[in-house]
């Protein structure tokens, strides 16, 4: 990102911390209303090598600019045959094989008040979850979850060596993030960071072992793949304000329809001008340059957002009912209940073969309801764009099980484990 044109505004700031320079200066700007800084981490011309990059500095100086999270970018020598070249992995934990590095703040601590920052999950699991809704979003290659084992360096590893660190479970290899993560821990910085697989470092007989050559080719033809997964995340973490403001606005209700279920009711936020103006406002402006012709929703709050959403956009309505309630001829799709079955169903001539439609409801659950629409919408020859929803519920796998079967999903509030 950083030999990109992308900061809006952009000023350069000299810093110099407790802990010495930084590996290059600060480049502060915006992108898309959001205040982002740069930081280089091997310097502007990558001269630094990972041994003596000072992390220590780099993290401070980004704590002192109002940095409210670090997401940070490597690349990664696979250890594994499924991580293929140019495939990105969402880091989740790591195991430090340094051991000549500063990898703590502290020198010494004041009189019993010793510092020990917990560590059993070292990324942030807020960012990790608007990583991987932009992988999906972007149709990248990806996995969820990676353990990066991280070398002191600059030289490459053993076969030995890379033999042993699959044999510890780790997934990928590099030279900085564990330290720059446990550093960002205890500055008590949000950290993420997402992983490109540029090679097999040396443990697989078929490849040719790591060079810094291939490491660089392959880095460079899929860069474009993760400065639109930034862009993508930074543009999220402008709507999280509103986005919490959505949530707050949704009423939870205990134990209806029956004991154990926590009810997500929407009518508290349909009543609120201003958060219902919002709700449909972010959604309008995400598929505003969508090309499809209809909204489907699906009943019966789907309703309601989807035909507020279609008169927003310009585009016509399709509601998708449950059996019975259509009075033309309809095509139906069953789906399963937690206890026996259900139908919904569309009019047979509300999709013309070749239309591409988005589909809207209030929540996704389990996903039953919304992948029968879905293959109902197929059926009549119609293309889904995209499946939207005010609510995700992840807990109950709805989201998966529609991107398993090919859909894509958006949702702008989640509740997990609550």
């Amino acid at each position: 990102m950083e030999s990109l044109n992308i900061l809006q505004a952009m000023e350069e700031k000299e810093a110099i911390t407790p802990y010495g320079r930084p590996s290059s200066t600060l480049k502060i700007g915006r992108i898309k209303g959001v205040e982002v800084v740069l930081l280089a981490r091997h310097g502007q011309q990558h001269t630094i090598p990972p041994s003596q990059v000072n992390f220590r500095a780099n993290i401070f100086a980004l704590k002192e600019a109002g940095c409210t999270h670090i997401i940070a970018t490597t690349a990664v020598g696979s250890l594994r045959e499924q991580i293929g070249r140019g495939d990105l992995v969402i880091l989740d934990q790591f195991i430090d094989f340094t051991g000549q590095r500063k990898f703590s703040f502290f020198e010494e601590f004041e009189p019993d008040q010793p510092k020990h920052t917990p560590m059993a999950e070292p990324f942030s699991a807020e960012l990790r979850t608007i990583l991987l809704k932009g992988c999906e979003e972007l149709n990248l290659r990806y996995h969820p979850t990676g353990t990066v084992v991280t070398i002191e360096g600059p030289r490459f590893s053993t076969k030995a060596e890379s033999h042993m660190f699959r044999q510890w479970g780790a997934d990928v290899i590099n030279m900085t993030i564990a330290t720059e993560c446990a550093l960002a821990n205890e500055a008590g910085i949000p950290y993420g960071a997402v992983a490109m697989s540029t090679d097999y470092d040396c443990w697989k007989e078929d490849e040719e072992p790591v060079s810094w050559e291939a490491v660089m080719k392959i880095f460079k033809t899929n860069a474009i793949n993760v400065t639109n997964l930034l862009l993508s995340v930074i543009d999220k973490m402008q709507n999280k304000s509103d986005d919490k403001m959505i949530k707050e606005k949704i009423r939870t209700v205990p134990n209806w329809p029956k004991p154990g279920i926590m009810f997500r009711d929407i009518t508290t936020l349909l009543k609120d001008a201003v958060g219902w103006q919002k709700t449909i406002d972010l959604l309008a402006e995400r598929y505003k340059d969508f090309d499809f012709d209809l909204v489907v929703g699906i009943e019966s709050r789907g309703f309601i957002l989807g035909s507020a959403l279609a008169y927003k956009l310009g585009k016509g309505f399709v509601p998708a009912r449950k059996k019975g309630k259509l009075p033309a001829e309809t095509v139906s799709q069953e789906y399963a209940l937690e206890y026996g079955l259900d139908q919904v169903e569309i009019h047979q001539d509300a999709i013309k073969s070749g239309q591409k439609v988005l589909l809207a409801d209030d929540l996704i659950a389990t996903g039953g309801t919304a992948l029968a629409s879905c293959n109902l919408i197929k059926q009549l020859g119609g293309e889904v764009v995209e499946c939207c929803f005010v609510i995700d519920l992840p807990d109950l796998g709805g989201r998966q099980k529609l991107i398993a079967n090919g859909y894509k999903v958006f949702n702008l509030v989640e509740f997990a484990g609550e």
